[in-house]
């Protein structure tokens, strides 16, 4: 629960930074939209490199995964179709719904609130007493199938923002190539796995991801080759062998979990100061992203294009998602507990299934447990801002995230109660 409150405080602190610093520092904070950007892709890596090492996939039920993956994936896109509804009919200006540009901007935006946070659920459930239970080992399952959900509709997603070109064609082949490696060779690769090498194999995975961005840029700078750092590091993962003697030993061990905490920790922090300003202008450069305000700083485009030219093309003349008037606290805490609530509604239908294999309350407590949310979804919206997504929608999505997961305690501790009268399986 410690855990689960200072990183809610953190991500709440970046946040704040993102507001103060650019009128306190002036034209000088714009030189930390690189550094911000970098750090906050290695941190990302490095979550989602333990993601794929705690993927575990018996090769002889692969029907059996099939369904799991089918629930999974409601359970991801209900949440993502309820949120990005809401932000295109409530939150955004009347007559947006009819307007392609504004449905592009929200499904990428709203996917945040699909991926349920894998590594919170899995300390929080155990730190419960739940770690023998069905409902762990389906939790289990579901949070990992929903994470790579998550990252295989980013590629689509990012088709509907920068249309159709063959540099995305590449890019579909090479996670194809991902996919197929990370299935054939699951859990054989022998290399390090420590945190030490696991930050390094993160930082080398940003920084590769960078060098094709700049290389292809010289290619064709309208579209240029973006490899999102979250499916690589998850095939990292994937491959990554356990050690001889034990699965998952070596994560287990309390210098890997200070070490993992100490990185999510910071990425929350980061993810905040990625933020763009919550009310108005919160100094130079006003509601552009850090990555944003780095493109503009560098004469890369004109300042009306700086955030589309982050990724290297003008998305919009018109860009509905930052061109909103700023909100006031009382409006955004509204919309913020109901995007909270739809967001959690949608992660429900797990209770609908499984009815041969558990109790109609642990089939609750599962869909409960999926409820937390955490590193991956604040991703999705570091990603969002790199396409120059900001304004209300972005502000309600990463105040909706941090409340969500302030209450994971909350949410454990319901999942339990809910599964108190029933014996656990063995």
């Amino acid at each position: 629960m410690n855990r689960v409150i200072l990183f809610s405080l953190l991500l709440l602190l970046g946040l704040a930074g993102s507001q103060a610093l650019p009128a306190a520092m002036g034209p000088a904070y714009a030189g930390l939209g690189d550094a911000v950007r970098l750090f906050t892709m290695t941190g990302l890596a490095f979550i989602m490199v333990h993601v794929g090492y705690e993927f575990d996939l018996d090769k002889s039920r692969l029907r059996d995964y099939g369904w799991d993956y089918v629930v999974a994936f409601t359970a991801a896109g209900f949440p993502w179709v309820f949120v990005t509804l809401y932000f295109v009919f409530v939150l955004l200006p009347p007559g947006a719904a009819s307007t392609p540009a504004a449905w592009r901007e929200t499904l990428l935006a709203g996917r945040f609130a699909s991926p349920t946070s894998a590594g919170v659920l899995f300390s929080m459930l155990a730190a419960a007493g739940l770690g023998g239970t069905w409902l762990y080992r389906k939790a289990r399952v579901l949070a990992i199938f929903d994470d790579l959900d998550t990252v295989l509709l980013m590629i689509p997603l990012k088709m509907l923002i920068v249309g159709l070109a063959w540099q995305l064609g590449l890019a579909v082949v090479m996670m194809g190539a991902l996919l197929f490696a990370a299935y054939r060779y699951l859990h054989r690769l022998r290399i390090p796995a420590s945190w030490p090498w696991v930050l390094c194999y993160s930082a080398a995975i940003t920084l590769g991801s960078e060098a094709v961005y700049r290389f292809s840029k010289l290619i064709d700078d309208s579209v240029p080759v973006h490899i999102e750092v979250l499916l690589p590091a998850f095939v990292l993962g994937c491959v990554m062998a356990y050690p001889r003697g034990g699965s998952h030993s070596l994560a287990e061990k309390p210098a890997e979990k200070k070490a993992a905490g100490v990185v999510a920790a910071a990425f929350m922090l980061l993810v905040g100061l990625s933020m763009p300003a919550i009310l108005g202008r919160a100094g130079p450069g006003g509601d552009r992203s850090p990555a944003a305000e780095a493109s503009l700083r560098s004469g890369d485009a004109p300042a009306a294009e700086a955030e589309a030219a982050a990724e290297g093309k003008a998305l919009h003349a018109a860009r509905f998602t930052a061109a909103q008037p700023p909100p006031g606290w009382g409006w955004l805490l509204l919309h913020v507990l109901l995007v909270t609530l739809l967001a959690n509604l949608g992660k429900m239908f797990p209770a609908f299934c499984y009815r041969r294999e558990a109790h109609w309350r642990e089939r609750i407590a599962v869909a409960v447990g999926m409820w937390p949310r955490g590193e991956v979804g604040a991703g999705v919206l570091v990603i969002s801002l790199s396409y120059g997504i900001g304004g209300p929608v972005v502000t309600v999505a990463m105040l909706s995230l941090a409340l969500n997961l302030g209450l994971t305690g909350f949410f454990i501790y319901a999942a339990k109660k809910i599964t108190k009268p029933l014996p656990s399986y063995a």
